[in-house]
């Protein structure tokens, strides 16, 4: 099955190390299992693993490039996603996946053990008990963006590492005019079509929110 084989991950990101491919390559297999035992992807998108998931978590990276020792926060995590494949692509930089929902940070726990990710660490909290400063939160269309502001707001360290100001990266499709106008926030859209060929992207964007 040509699923299991990150193909499309190696269409878009070519310098590709061989431990990074075999993580990817090792995913599949992972979530087919984890999935059957935890529905944490919906059953008709396991076979769609790499490019609606994986890829499309992929997507913050065509936008920023995380920096040695800078420190990233996913919200409401789900199985791994955005923070597993962005945790592969950037082994220098630290990870806490959190998600309110226990069996969720199980998947990800044993996922990040299987594949011997020693920057990723998962808890099983809300975001507003998260005490810890860092430099981006992502998220993946957990809710929104009015909603999810408060519950990261003062969660960013004040030194900027990056070549962007530190923030908020949030995948999200559909027209988000309105959402981000009853938000108040100061944000910018940048379409994955402009990275990706695949019609699944055509309307998906990273959000960006500089705090």
């Amino acid at each position: 099955m040509s699923e299991v084989k990150p193909d499309l991950i190696l269409k878009y990101f070519k310098d590709l190390s061989e431990e990074q491919l075999a993580q990817f390559s090792q995913l599949y297999e992972l979530y087919s299992f984890w999935n059957a035992q935890i529905n944490v992807i919906s059953r008709k998108d396991i076979d769609e693993l790499y490019e609606r998931h994986i890829l499309h978590s992929l997507g913050i990276a065509k936008f920023c490039t995380f920096k040695a020792g800078e420190s990233v926060l996913d919200v409401g995590t789900g199985g791994g996603f955005p923070g597993i494949p962005l945790a592969i692509l950037f082994p220098e930089t630290q990870f806490h996946l959190v998600d309110s929902i226990g069996k969720k940070i199980k998947v990800v726990t044993e996922v990040a053990a299987a594949l011997g990710l020693k920057n990723v660490k998962a808890s099983h909290l809300r975001a507003e008990q998260v005490t810890d400063k860092y430099n981006f939160v992502v998220s993946r269309a957990v809710t929104r963006l009015i909603d999810f502001y408060p519950w990261i707001r003062g969660k960013f360290a004040k030194e900027n590492k990056n070549a962007i100001q530190n923030g908020i990266l949030y995948l999200k499709g559909g027209d988000l005019t309105e959402e981000i106008k009853e938000s108040r926030l100061k944000a910018e859209l940048h379409p994955l079509s402009a990275y990706f060929d695949e019609a699944f992207f055509e309307t998906k964007y990273v959000v960006y929110i500089p705090q």
